[in-house]
């Protein structure tokens, strides 16, 4: 699989020009950033979280962690960490762990780490271990257009 079927519908429904850039297999979104010789502040990364309302998908820097306090404060929510398993359902066309960060196609609210707009150009996780998506930052802003815009991470 080069994308995930969900993620190529979207990106095409929307009009959003991006390249896909292959990548030797790897673990992680900053394995992914080593292997391509991206800079770890422009791979973004998503992470899901959930309270009783439902699933919160967080996108931000591979080299940051979500402080899910801060986050849950800005949408005023409870959130804590999706289990690996509760993600399988949730991305059904997507590698185990390969969670692209954007989470309109799979119906998941999504909330973007205000740090990403300082970067030039995003890459991301197609829904494999071996593809990123690489965007433009004007492109990756029309992409996550409906998102909400918060500070809620921090670097390691």
């Amino acid at each position: 699989m080069v994308m995930a079927p969900s993620l190529q519908d979207f990106l095409a429904m929307q009009q959003i020009a991006y390249d896909v850039v292959g990548h030797p297999h790897t673990g992680s979104s900053m394995e992914s950033a080593a292997a391509t010789h991206v800079p770890g502040d422009r791979v973004a990364k998503g992470v899901v979280l959930e309270d009783e309302r439902g699933y919160v998908l967080a996108v931000l820097p591979s080299t940051h962690h979500v402080e899910v306090d801060a986050l849950g404060r800005c949408l005023h929510r409870s959130l804590r960490l999706a289990t690996e398993g509760e993600l399988v359902p949730l991305f059904g066309d997507c590698a185990r762990g390969a969670v692209p960060p954007v989470g309109e196609p799979y119906g998941i609210v999504t909330v973007v780490e205000e740090a990403l707009e300082a970067q030039p150009e995003v890459y991301f996780e197609a829904g494999d271990h071996e593809h990123f998506v690489r965007l433009t930052q004007s492109e990756f802003d029309r992409l996550m257009g409906a998102a909400v815009r918060a500070h809620f991470s921090r670097r390691f």
